[in-house]
């Protein structure tokens, strides 16, 4: 046998590859198509359930506060506000929190403690929202009323916009409750996430800076957060959408109330809460019109906010001199 004939190609095993190659080919492009699918008939399908309310109510919808089934008269402007300001007030604390709890499990913890404290963040990751609900019920709130939230109301009296933001009767529950259960939520997934980020930085960067006299502080900024950046802030974004369209926690801990007061110690509520709470009770068409256009207010929400990452992921990449994302 020559060489020639020794590594000729046989027609039907080229033929397989060819048939093979096709058919994993249109599968994936299935998959791809599918989730776009999924995507544009969940936009459709809830414009559709909204349209009676939106085209009622028109953008009062989201500017007034009135929330009552018995005159059928539906504002949304209430829940929409607690959405914001509890998943802002969780990511500004569960964000910087989760970023050093990875630093620290990567650069500084010692190596007898770094996989258990590693497994117990993945586990607290991985608890049911509703247990953090009983838990922030049952447990937190009553601790916060008797002890920290009247200490805060106090401290903040003599102190203007603080003695607005923080004034009321400690109640316990609140705003300011469900932003910290939503925090406590969001931090082990922030943690999680960029901590497997910042395993992926080759360590032979970071050598190379401590090898210039670069601390651990000056390796962190100057070397990890500029190489993993995409995926912090990707985690960022994910525990985002699950602060905005979380509900059985906020359901138990927020005071489920239709009124956007100025205190954030004052009872609220949100998007997702006020549709668990009200959906089984919605028995007239315009009131399950009014819940669905809650529910496609808050997926437009959650789209935004993806596509604000990404457009920053982009200017950064562009900052760095990448490629464009």
């Amino acid at each position: 046998m020559t060489l020639t004939e020794e590594h000729a190609v046989n027609p039907v095993s080229a033929a397989r590859l060819g048939r093979a190659n096709k058919a994993f080919f249109s599968l994936t492009m299935f998959a791809a198509i599918l989730v776009l699918a999924i995507f544009v008939g969940m936009f459709v399908a809830l414009f559709d359930g909204a349209w009676p309310a939106l085209h009622k109510f028109g953008f009062d919808f989201f500017t007034t506060q009135v929330w009552n089934p018995v005159k059928e008269r539906y504002g949304i402007l209430a829940p929409i506000g607690g959405t914001l300001i509890t998943s802002a007030i969780a990511m500004a604390i569960a964000v910087p929190v989760g970023i050093g709890i990875a630093i620290f499990l990567t650069e500084l913890c010692p190596p007898v403690l770094r996989r258990p404290i590693g497994i117990a963040v993945e586990l607290l990751a991985g608890v049911p929202s509703i247990i953090y609900g009983i838990w922030g019920l049952f447990v937190f709130a009553p601790l916060f009323q008797g002890t920290l939230q009247p200490w805060i109301i106090d401290l903040a009296e003599p102190i203007p916009v603080l003695n607005v933001l923080f004034a009321g009767p400690p109640f316990g529950i609140g705003m300011f409750t469900a932003s910290l259960i939503l925090a406590v939520m969001i931090l082990p997934l922030v943690a999680s996430i960029t901590r497997d980020v910042f395993e992926t930085v080759p360590p032979v960067l970071k050598e190379a800076s401590y090898g210039l006299g670069s601390t651990v502080r000056e390796v962190v900024q100057n070397v990890v957060l500029p190489y993993a950046r995409a995926g912090v802030v990707g985690g960022a974004m994910l525990a985002l959408g699950r602060a905005l369209g979380e509900t059985m926690a906020v359901t138990f801990v927020i005071g489920n109330a239709h009124k956007l007061a100025p205190s954030l110690f004052a009872p609220g509520t949100t998007i997702s809460a006020a549709i668990a709470n009200e959906f089984s009770e919605a028995t007239t068409p315009l009131y399950v019109s009014s819940l669905l256009a809650a529910g496609f207010f808050l997926f437009i929400i959650t789209f935004i906010v993806l596509m604000a990452a990404q457009l920053m992921l982009a200017q950064l990449d562009r900052k760095a001199g990448g490629k464009k994302l």
